[in-house]
């Protein structure tokens, strides 16, 4: 079962694995030891945290349930009290918080350590991943149960929302840490294997088929292409074949035609308060998914006018690479945070052999320390990709 799996997953990898490996390919791992190297201790000491040693004062649910506040939600001024009203764009420094950032640590943790593993092949890389991926996944007592009934709920409103199912993006690079070790046989992982995986086939039914999952499939901007990078990267690590299939199947017949333009733009993301680190986002998801999905031939893949994530990065890039030609007003937060290292960047520059963007993307910073701009990077440890 498992050779069956990994040549799976080996084949719906093909592309970007060959392309990787080309003598034209620039030095990744290289690049990659200098980075992380010198933040191998302070990974190393990070303590497991998960949300059943967080409380959540407002949240409905057990200690083991996770819960997240809208991040676009404020009091009423007219209605001391009451329910909470939308500032689009402004985000509400009082919301509740807890349980994402601690998501957010483990899914910037231990995908680091998996890349330190895999660069230096020392076993303390591996065992401190495990005992995060234990804490998380496998131990009754702390790890969080498999869904998102509770997250981005607003106060006086509701208990929980489909759109929070975009918080779960964080650990879309802890199913590929996840694949690295089962493929590579890493220290500890045959012991709790069964626990990893497990739960991220009970989240994957959770999100597949759940009415929050469904709703959130479907929306028609970021939400629904953070739900096909997350099914995508569940699917491949547990050998969901059907799954893939339809994630690629609608990447190419909704999510391209209806999220990009002919000429590259994303309408959904330039609509927004914050059209810049919208589209930089968006973007990085496509194409992310797009590199899991098919690699090359999905990046450059076009609808019969001409839309592809291809053509989505080439209008972007200017406006990365020279932020002062953007051409609509800026953001309304965080505006200095972005650009960082956008990964569409990377995906697109190995696609088409752009030298140019791929030294802009070697420029940009890898390890950015703002909250929302690490939230919104989600795409951080390329060699868990390539």
């Amino acid at each position: 079962m498992i050779a069956r799996r990994s040549l799976l997953i080996a084949t719906l990898l093909a592309a970007p694995a060959a392309w990787a490996k080309s003598p034209n390919a620039f030095d990744i791992r290289a690049i990659e030891r200098r980075r992380l190297l010198p933040q191998a201790e302070a990974l190393l000491a990070a303590v497991p945290r998960t949300v059943a040693a967080i409380p959540a004062p407002r949240s409905p649910a057990g200690p083991q349930d996770y819960y997240s506040e809208g991040d676009y939600w404020w009091p009423d001024p007219a209605k001391p009290g009451g329910a909470y009203i939308r500032r689009d764009g402004r985000s509400n420094p009082d919301k509740f918080d807890g349980h994402r950032d601690a998501l957010i640590a483990f899914g910037r943790t231990v995908p680091a350590l998996a890349a330190l593993w895999d660069l230096t092949g020392k076993a303390r890389f591996a065992d401190a991943a495990m005992r995060h991926l234990t804490a998380w996944f496998a131990d009754p007592r702390t790890r969080m149960n498999p869904n998102l009934n509770h997250a981005q709920a607003i106060i006086g409103v509701n208990s929980g929302r489909a759109i929070g199912v975009i918080d779960t993006l964080q650990i879309v690079e802890i199913a590929r840490a996840a694949a690295l070790f089962a493929r590579k046989d890493a220290p500890g992982y045959a012991a709790i294997r069964a626990g990893v995986e497990g739960w991220f086939a009970e989240y994957l039914g959770w999100l597949t088929t759940s009415p929050f999952g469904t709703t959130e499939r479907d929306e028609k901007n970021n939400h629904g292409t953070c739900w096909l990078l997350q099914a995508a990267s569940f699917a491949a690590l547990l050998g969901r074949t059907d799954i893939l299939t339809d994630a690629r199947n609608r990447l190419q017949t909704i999510i391209i035609p209806t999220q990009i333009t002919p000429d590259g733009r994303q309408p959904f993301e330039l609509a927004r308060t914050k059209p810049y680190a919208y589209s930089l986002f968006n973007l990085d998801v496509l194409a992310a998914s797009a590199w899991l999905l098919g690699g090359r031939e999905l990046i450059d893949w076009k609808t019969p006018d001409g839309r592809s994530i291809g053509g989505a990065i080439a209008w972007m890039a200017p406006y990365i690479a020279d932020k002062a030609k953007w051409p609509l007003p800026p953001d309304v937060e965080y505006w200095d945070g972005f650009p960082v290292r956008q990964p569409s960047l990377l995906f697109g520059g190995l696609t088409r052999k752009r030298s140019d963007w791929l030294g802009l993307w070697q420029r940009l910073n890898p390890d950015p320390k703002i909250g929302e701009v690490v939230r919104n990077f989600p795409v951080r440890q390329p060699l868990l990709w390539l």
